[in-house]
């Protein structure tokens, strides 16, 4: 693209949905293996969550950008040879491309100023029970935690060692690299194995770089596409000192290009490779663990949309609700909206619907309305409840009733 010396918001939104993939075709049921690695290709990574009140939460960003392809798809690359994805500490728990692994050896090698506090104590004051952990999985993996923890030796010396300690035995373990996760059970507990019986061998084989930085810097350039110095390294969770010195090299061979956004206190940074589109005509939802929307100030900038998760506020304190999923509309966000997949009865619930200001009530009630009833088909479910609150509530009853996707 021509590199400009400023963009407008407008442009620096568009630019951005074009880098994350919302301007690429959603091939649906039809997806298939290259479509996945589309995705992963500008994304790199998928942020995982225990959260199943609607879709666990790493399914639904390929959901937002391929349509309602098959879930199993992801499952296949990410716990079937040959792997195209390992579960590590990325952008919190995160499923990564797998010949990645090598930019994070870093990470594994610093487990104990990174990793959090018990994890650090059961190595310190149980080195023991971590060794003893370790042999489990060697000799019985894929393994799960609940699995050890049954077998854990009772005897008085070793008191201590109920499903809690293990757990964190095996979080250090999981940590510095040495064990992974083989596959995930139905209740999603992870079964562990030695990395060396899980990772391809290339990959394991394929030497540390000597400055995984700067690629991972320019990697969050390439898949935010514009983006501030904060946002860059938030989106592996990389150290603030490392990320300065990584960004000025960038800069230095052109692979980044400062530039200046309207409105935009912190300084821009363009990748070389953005595209910008003259316009996105996407029509999703984007649960609220997608990367679009990972650093809520950039949201603010680039949506002018105040965005928060609101799963840990008391029901009382709520204004949204428990697990809203933005809806995009273009290259705009026009509403949110609170979804529940009740799987006993089959119904997408909807416990409210709020719109966004400026967006049209009618408009995006029917937009809304042939989304939902894309999910509710993809997710398996065989209704659509009323909208029960929110100020788009009536709009979208009455559009739902129109809708002939509706199940």
């Amino acid at each position: 693209m021509a590199v400009p010396d400023s963009l407008t918001v407008a442009q620096a939104r568009r630019i951005t949905l074009a880098a994350q993939g919302f301007t690429d075709p959603q091939p649906g049921a039809a997806a298939g293996m290259r479509h996945l690695r589309r995705v992963l290709s500008r994304l790199h990574l998928i942020q995982m969550d225990s959260v199943n009140v609607l879709q666990r939460a790493h399914f639904m960003p390929l959901y937002s950008r391929l349509g309602p392809y098959p879930a199993a798809l992801l499952d296949r690359a990410a716990y079937r040879r040959p792997r195209e994805l390992f579960e590590f500490w990325g952008h919190e728990a995160s499923l990564i491309r797998t010949d990645l692994q090598p930019y994070f050896r870093w990470r594994m090698a610093r487990a104990g100023e990174f990793a959090w506090g018990n994890m650090r104590r059961i190595v310190a004051e149980q080195p023991e029970l971590v060794a003893w952990v370790l042999d489990e999985v060697r000799e019985r993996g894929p393994i799960t935690a609940a699995e050890i923890e049954h077998d854990a030796p009772r005897s008085k010396d070793h008191w201590g060692w109920n499903w809690s300690v293990v757990k964190q035995a095996l979080e250090w373990l999981f940590f510095t690299g040495q064990v992974t996760a083989a596959e995930r059970t139905s209740s999603f507990a992870r079964r562990y194995d030695l990395t060396e019986r899980v990772l391809p061998r290339e990959v394991l084989e394929a030497p540390a770089p000597a400055d995984p930085f700067r690629h991972l810097v320019e990697l969050s350039a390439r898949t935010l596409g514009v983006a501030a110095e904060p946002e860059l390294r938030d989106y592996f969770r990389l150290p603030a000192k490392v990320v300065k010195p990584a960004i000025a090299e960038l800069v230095a061979e052109g692979t980044l290009l400062p530039v200046t956004v309207a409105g935009w206190k912190p300084q821009a940074y363009l990748h070389r490779d953005a595209r910008l589109p003259r316009w996105v005509r996407a029509r999703t939802l984007v649960s609220p663990f997608d990367p679009l929307i990972w650093e809520r100030g950039r949201t603010e900038r680039l949506f002018d949309m105040t965005y928060r998760i609101e799963i840990y506020v008391p029901k009382p304190q709520r204004v949204y609700g428990y697990y809203v999923l933005p809806f995009l509309l273009g290259d705009r966000f026009a509403a949110r909206v609170d979804l529940k997949a009740e799987r006993r009865t089959g119904e997408l619930q909807i416990p409210a619907v709020w719109r966004e200001p400026g967006a049209d009530p009618e408009e995006t009630a029917d937009a809304l309305a042939a989304e939902l009833a894309r999910l509710a088909g993809w997710l398996g479910l065989t209704s659509i409840g009323v909208p029960e609150r929110g100020d788009l509530a009536g709009p979208l009853a009455e559009a739902l009733k129109r809708e002939p996707g509706v199940p």
